[in-house]
């Protein structure tokens, strides 16, 4: 029989549990944890040789979550990889709950410290867009964020491709416009990505990388691109043996997060920095993404 006293145990641990597990998620695992997600693939497109590729995405600047000096870490432990490549995939301001925002030129600031025998490159995320006011009010480009990288030394891809060379074989690496860059309405955007013109770019038969922020774009990248990368997801930012509550994404837990393959192709979202819409992480902590491709 279930006491008085026997109760009030058994609610005082339900209620000390779901204490330690939210002090977990808001503080311990979005503040002070950072894993390096390593994916080795190997992709029947791809015939430029090995490439380790270093994913950045969705820091989502701004205090207590991500400081400049965690970012300085960051960059340090990316820089530590060893990475033949680095690439940024958008998403530089904080969210909502930020509690001190960080100017996206002390961010590219930072970000410039990124080495990569192959260079580094960016693309922008919707966050980028929608806090760039007087791009909103145009209803399109230029972009005050990605005058900022490209200030400091990185260049960003909108709707562009360049080739890379290599002594192993050189390769494409394309990079899409945001897909939801323009707000409409309450909850209705409209993007900036024209992937027929990014790929119209590629003039020759190597290999192509797609950096795409959203990975909503996947069912529409032909076999021709070996790898899409992408972010925005962050993984749900809650995420429960493989599966996620709520991911931004019209695909749900499809491409909420990591390594999947359709057909031929392959696309990699990475969990990401930062927060967004809840300042919450819980079972998919920040990281930093390694691909290793051949």
């Amino acid at each position: 029989m279930l006491t008085r006293r026997g109760f009030l145990r058994g609610l005082l641990g339900v209620t000390l549990s779901g204490l330690a597990t939210s002090a977990y998620g808001v503080v311990v695992e979005p503040v002070l944890r950072l894993r390096e997600q390593v994916w080795p693939i190997r992709s029947p497109n791809w015939t430029a040789g090995p490439l380790r590729i270093a994913v950045l995405t969705d820091l989502h600047m701004g205090e207590p979550w991500v400081s400049l000096h965690r970012l300085k870490r960051i960059v340090a432990r990316t820089n530590a990889l060893g990475a033949d490549l680095i690439v940024v995939l958008g998403d530089l301001p904080g969210g909502r709950f930020v509690r001190r925002p960080i100017p996206t030129e002390a961010t590219a600031g930072v970000l410039a410290g990124l080495r990569a025998p192959l260079g580094v490159h960016a693309i922008l995320g919707n966050h980028d867009w929608w806090q760039d006011h007087e791009a909103q009010a145009r209803g399109g480009g230029p972009s005050a964020a990605a005058a900022i990288l490209r200030a400091a030394g990185i260049p960003v891809l909108e709707n562009q491709a360049v080739r890379i060379e290599r002594d192993a074989g050189a390769f494409w690496l394309a990079g899409l416009a945001d897909q939801l860059a323009i707000i409409t309405g309450p909850g209705t955007y409209r993007g900036l990505d024209d992937l027929p013109a990014t790929l119209a770019a590629i003039t020759d038969d190597a290999p192509v990388i797609l950096l795409a922020h959203e990975p909503d774009i996947f069912p529409k990248v032909p076999d021709r691109v070996a790898l899409t990368l992408s972010g925005h997801t962050h993984g749900g930012q809650v995420r429960f043996m493989g599966w996620s509550p709520v991911v931004p994404s019209a695909y749900g837990n499809r491409y909420a997060y990591g390594w999947v393959r359709e057909g031929s192709r392959d696309l990699v979202v990475s969990g990401g920095i930062g927060c967004s819409i809840m300042p919450v992480r819980l079972g998919v902590p920040p990281e930093i993404t390694l691909v290793e491709l051949a």
